[in-house]
């Protein structure tokens, strides 16, 4: 096709879709679907910039997950997201995307097409705002998961979360009788129909196969069903009388351990985490900020970064993670997942990726933390962000003896 046809057959199909004088262009919004456990998920995608600065973006919600670099040569086009080892391979063919997604969890079918403007929702939404329960026996000991909405006349945002984090911002409007929510940011995708039901619960069905009921929390204790685990006792130490021991290299190769100088006399937030895990993105860019905001009064950040795969001996995508984020604190590599209990032996009930540990200034666990939701589950959030900053606030004050 000539460059003035392809031009004007682009601008006929996405209006504002910008196409370049001198080649094909892709830079505008399109709109994307994942093929992920046989169904299709529909998500927001960007392409911005032109030949060594094009840029792909995929939304959670309103956070921002770019590519680390991409190339559009002979209609083929490649996207590499180094901080999760995604990789988006598709060819561009009469104004259209065709292609697959390779992430860390899985392999998804990719297409897109230029953005239209959706159809506006069915209106007389019913109001599903607020906290949901999900009773549900995890291999993980939990009796019951959250389910968070935030609803906006139509309009709803909505997440689950479970003991080690959540499934991003599910989001979506009301057609024909339910919500219809979605979600895909690199290594997480998901479809999630919502159908209210006559006696106030509401009918959830996870990628066309898997169905849940949520009861508001008061009908569920009226009911006897437990409650979702508490972040705070779900994982500790067998001994928290004694003080908890590390030892493995940082990015450079030094061996760092618990009694390194630069640790002596410090309160200290450990982090278990690994680049592979989504929720770990998530509680990463707090880490840092927190870091920066304490560390000149005697606070010091230390991630425990346990890989899978290659990744074990050859961290590419760790250093591509510490670098999105933009990690100051000290990051030890140490070991694979699967490795967790024979290198950190004091754990007690560990299963739950990110989990945070605190210790006091005598280097003993003060507080745990066992996972981390994203913004997705809105008051969740705020309350985990805070109940870190009242941890480590207390610890700082406390002498080494008070600090249970």
């Amino acid at each position: 096709m000539q460059l003035r046809s392809l031009a004007a057959t682009l601008l006929l199909v996405s209006g504002p879709f910008v196409c370049s004088v001198s080649a094909q262009s892709l830079a505008g919004e399109w709109d994307a679907t994942v093929k992920a456990n046989g169904v299709d998920v529909p998500c927001r995608f960007k392409i911005t910039g032109e030949g060594s600065n094009l840029q792909g973006t995929f939304f959670n919600g309103e956070e921002l997950y770019p590519s680390t670099s991409a190339t559009f040569v002979n209609g083929s086009l490649v996207m590499n997201f180094e901080y999760t080892s995604g990789k988006l391979e598709a060819t561009w063919k009469d104004g259209h995307l065709q292609g697959t997604f390779h992430a860390t969890l899985g392999t998804y079918g990719f297409s897109a097409v230029p953005h239209t403007p959706p159809p506006p929702p069915s209106a007389g939404a019913p109001m599903i705002d607020g906290d949901w329960e999900i009773a549900n026996n995890s291999p993980k000991g939990e009796k019951a998961w959250w389910f968070l909405v935030r609803q906006n006349g139509s309009e709803v945002t909505a997440s689950i979360l479970r003991i080690d984090g959540d499934t991003g911002n599910l989001t979506g409007t009301w057609h024909d009788g339910k919500f219809v929510l979605s979600h895909f940011a690199l290594a997480r995708a998901a479809l999630l129909e919502v159908t209210p039901q006559p006696d106030g619960s509401l009918h959830l069905l996870m990628n066309g196969k898997t169905q849940y009921t949520a009861l508001r929390p008061e009908v569920a204790r009226a009911k006897g069903l437990a409650p979702p685990t508490d972040p705070a006792v779900h994982t500790g130490v067998k001994d928290a009388s004694e003080p908890f021991r590390f030892a493995f290299t940082d990015l450079n190769g030094k061996t760092i351990a618990q009694d390194d100088p630069r640790l002596k006399n410090k309160v200290i937030v450990l982090n278990i985490f690994g680049s592979w895990c989504p929720n770990c993105h998530d509680e990463a860019p707090f880490l840092e900020e927190m870091y920066k905001k304490y560390r000149a009064k005697g606070v010091e950040v230390v991630g425990l970064d346990f890989e899978q795969g290659d990744e074990v001996k050859d961290p590419v995508r760790m250093r591509a993670f510490a670098k999105r984020y933009g990690l100051d604190y000290t990051v030890l590599l140490a070991g694979a997942s699967s490795e967790i209990n024979d290198r950190l032996p004091q754990l007690r009930n560990f299963n739950a990726w990110p989990t945070t540990f605190f210790l006091g200034k005598d280097g003993r666990v003060a507080h745990v933390h066992a996972g981390f939701p994203s913004s997705g589950s809105g008051k969740k959030y705020t309350e985990a962000k805070q109940d870190f900053t009242e941890t480590v606030e207390r610890l700082l004050v406390a002498s080494p003896n008070s600090q249970q």
